[in-house]
């Protein structure tokens, strides 16, 4: 198979290709390397893959040193003509878009970088796929969609209309947009709501980061709502191990879909939302706690209320997405945690 994936030289889309590329498929990754976070990271996850950094400029294909069926292109997908073109020359049969301006708190900042990002470059992706079908697009969502909903565990049957953040916003409209185009041009689409992934190649943004830098220096980690927070913590191998089982299987309708009852997670169109977590909440001090054990230290902690745009809980059902592709995360929190950190170490030399 063929895949298209955008984000690769982002934290799952990089272990995603080469999940994909070690079974023997074939990749095309697109990445724009903006500066949201530090730029090292980026390149040193597209060397991990054999991308030569001083090889790459905007629009030009690089070859892979490591995988002789991967290659790297730099654009961003709001340049649709370059985007058309690749779609033309390369006969795609999988999208994986993993592309988009992540973060709930910088939404609050840098509103206009979603709508650009998450809006304009999906409906790019949607384009491309219409003008050159696929055989299927799956597409990153979030957990953040559920916005101020508090029954727990969040199912994909729930109404998502009331979202806390642009961030959210965009990602309901993600899937708004892709129902409508499997819908009018019968592509196969599947939105994957990840709820809270962590592990080696983490982005810095995310908790863990800026916990284990935070302790590392002897300074106090910012815990919020007081410590009174729950998530649906989701190794990263596991978030990979779904995303493929999905990938290889294209949604075909809901038979038994009903428009007098409609289910927001399906469609009778080619159409599907999976829930994609650990479905196994973990309170935020004990997440503390695994990081505490792993590094042999403890955290000074600076307890502070619920930020605007956060949730206090996330909590993922996942019944539908194990029943129809097997997908059971296996990584416990206390392994995944030591995971991060020994590549941490490693890759900062510590």
């Amino acid at each position: 198979m063929k895949y298209l994936i955008t984000g690769t030289a982002g934290f799952i889309g990089f272990h995603l290709a080469k999940k994909l590329l070690d079974r023997g498929d074939e990749v095309i990754g697109i990445d724009n390397i903006n500066d949201y976070y530090d730029i090292n990271l980026k390149y040193a996850r597209l060397e991990n893959t054999g991308i030569d950094k001083y090889k790459i400029k905007a629009n030009h294909p690089i070859q892979s040193t490591i995988y002789p069926s991967y290659k790297f292109i730099k654009m961003d997908l709001s340049e649709k003509e370059a985007l058309m073109e690749i779609f033309k020359q390369e006969g795609i049969d999988v999208v994986v878009n993993l592309a988009a301006q992540a973060g709930v708190r910088y939404s609050l900042i840098n509103p206009d970088a979603y709508i650009e990002a998450n809006i304009t470059g999906f409906l790019n992706i949607l384009e491309a796929c219409r003008a050159y079908p696929v055989k299927h697009l799956v597409y990153a969502s979030s957990s953040s969609v559920y916005g101020a909903n508090t029954q727990m565990p969040f199912s994909t049957s729930d109404n998502v209309d009331h979202p806390l953040s642009l961030y959210a916003a965009s990602k309901k409209s993600n899937e708004l947009m892709a129902h409508t185009y499997s819908h009018l041009f019968k592509i196969p689409t599947t939105g994957l709501r990840f709820f809270t992934v962590y592990g080696p190649w983490g982005r810095p943004d995310m908790a863990l980061f800026l916990f284990i830098e935070a302790i590392s220096k002897g300074e106090p980690i910012q815990v919020f709502n007081h410590g009174k927070m729950k998530r649906d913590f989701t190794y990263v191998g596991d978030i990979v191990e779904g995303i493929v089982r999905v990938s290889d299987r294209p949604p075909v309708g809901n038979k038994e879909w009903d428009g007098n009852n409609p289910d927001p997670g399906s469609s009778y169109a080619p159409y599907k939302v999976y829930n994609i977590g650990n479905s196994s909440p973990v309170e935020l001090m004990d997440y503390i706690g695994a990081l505490e054990k792993a590094l042999g230290k403890t955290a000074v902690k600076e307890m502070l209320p619920l930020q605007p745009g956060d949730v206090p809980a996330t909590y993922a059902d996942v019944t539908d997405l194990m029943r129809d592709t097997g997908y059971k995360p296996s990584t416990p929190v206390e392994q995944g945690v030591a995971n991060f950190v020994s590549w941490y170490n490693e890759y900062y030399g510590k």
